[in-house]
């Protein structure tokens, strides 16, 4: 019996452990910070840090990366251009003379902004701290900046990489740095190619059990051939009555204040699963070769804006899509032939931001598929997506034995059976009389 407990006990720490990270559809899927030694003197050297997004279809969204680290040394940082050092520090050690731009023994970067100053810009730098994923916009996911590095004691005889990285993203986990073969840079066009004299990489992965200790989108389900309509599971996200628990009834105008980092904390619709995200499945139509259906996203966080989000799911008809109508779609094919996985995100300047919770807060599409053969049915829920993810979070699925089913032609309605019943009870009854 003990053995028993041990092996619950070993399995429940795996899977909430810090390195339950992977991911089935972006198994290779990560942030690498890259760390190139560009200039190197006895007093400083210069260091040119990336951050680069390799994963599918998650993204770094408002208010952006916050990269921070720990100082091996007495390390200090004399400039820096395409980012900022939130916090000066403790610079008295160099009374005298010219202040160093931090001090921090853990320095607080953030990322500057599209109107940075041309003489404090690097290629590649101020977006806000924002990176798309790789599939909706490769231009834009990686980040830069560059600073120069010294010593309290203006000895730098050798380079040492700082130690415990973090993204300030929650859900991340960064590793130890580890040395990797220089990188390369082009110039002239691609007509000269000069290197960095070192380099190391630190790659962070993401987890959503570290990200929220809750899920934060649940889906609904409904066929045109069924009335029912399949909502949210109950508490798929929260329970309302629990304390720490906060919602905003229909009609209610709540205060928000914003919290120490600026950002207002979220507030949700009240509702029986407590989802700021809530995404809808509907068959709506079935043709002689193709089935049609419906997908709505709908924002209940009344405080938040999803800008660039975006919309995984997995069925095994997506081999056959035909049109998506409103979205944009790209297929994840990351198990070699196997084409059920597909990625859905918005049009730009149409419909890519998703607004709080209103009457403009949803964002809607339909798709075409092809029917087939061999394995198209309605039956038995195979109409119904396996998994949906949004903004690389798994949604909250209804149990499969509550998705709408086609009627059961083989058994006679409700109406007949009870007109058989009282027009054999009336057969009776006339019977006994007469006898």
């Amino acid at each position: 019996m003990g053995r028993f407990w041990i092996l619950i006990f070993f399995s429940l720490f795996t899977f909430l452990s810090p390195s339950y990270g992977y991911d089935p559809m972006d198994p290779n899927g990560n942030i690498t910070i890259k760390w190139d030694i560009l200039q190197w003197s006895t007093s400083t050297y210069d260091a040119r840090v990336t951050i680069i997004n390799y994963q599918l279809y998650r993204h770094i969204e408002a208010p952006g990366w916050r990269l921070s680290w720990t100082w091996p040394e007495d390390e200090v940082i004399w400039d820096m251009w395409g980012a900022l050092a939130r916090d000066q520090g403790n610079c008295s050690r160099f009374k005298g003379k010219q202040l160093p731009y931090c001090c921090e023994k853990r320095p607080l970067i953030i990322d500057r902004g599209p109107g940075t100053p041309y003489n404090k810009q690097v290629a590649n730098c101020c977006r806000d701290g924002l990176l798309t994923s790789m599939i909706q916009d490769p231009s834009k996911h990686g980040s830069a900046f560059q600073m120069n590095v010294g010593t309290a004691s203006n000895n730098v005889s050798y380079a040492t990489m700082p130690r415990n990285f973090s993204l300030g993203v929650p859900g991340y986990t960064c590793g130890d740095p580890f040395l990797v073969p220089p990188s390369r840079f082009s110039e002239e066009g691609g007509r000269r190619w000069t290197q960095a004299l070192m380099t190391w990489n630190v790659s962070c992965s993401y987890s959503q059990f570290l990200a929220s200790t809750a899920p934060t989108c649940c889906v609904s389900l409904s066929a045109f051939y069924n009335s029912t309509i399949v909502p949210c599971p109950q508490c798929s996200c929260g329970c309302q009555g629990i304390p720490g628990t906060k919602c905003a009834k229909p009609g209610e105008s709540p205060l928000l204040l914003p919290q120490e980092d600026g950002q207002q904390q979220d507030l949700v619709r009240c509702s029986n699963h407590m989802c700021p995200i809530r995404v809808h499945w509907h068959v709506k139509t079935s043709y002689r070769e193709y089935w049609r259906v419906k997908i709505t996203i709908t924002n209940l966080n009344l405080v938040k804006n999803y800008s660039a989000w975006n919309l995984v799911l997995l069925h095994p008809n997506l081999q056959s899509l035909t049109q998506v109508f409103s979205f944009n779609y790209g297929a994840l094919n990351e198990h070699g032939s196997i084409n059920d996985t597909g990625m859905f995100w918005g049009i730009n300047h149409y419909n890519e931001l998703l607004l709080q919770a209103g009457e403009s807060g949803n964002v809607q599409t339909e798709m075409l598929l092809h029917k087939d053969a061999g394995i198209f049915t309605f039956r038995d829920g195979w109409a119904f997506p396996r998994k949906i993810s949004f903004n690389g979070d798994q949604c909250v699925m209804p149990p499969p034995d509550q998705y709408p089913r086609l009627p059961n032609t083989a058994s006679p309605p409700r109406q007949s059976l009870c007109f058989i019943f009282f027009f054999s009870l009336s057969v009776l009854v006339m019977l006994l009389i007469l006898i």
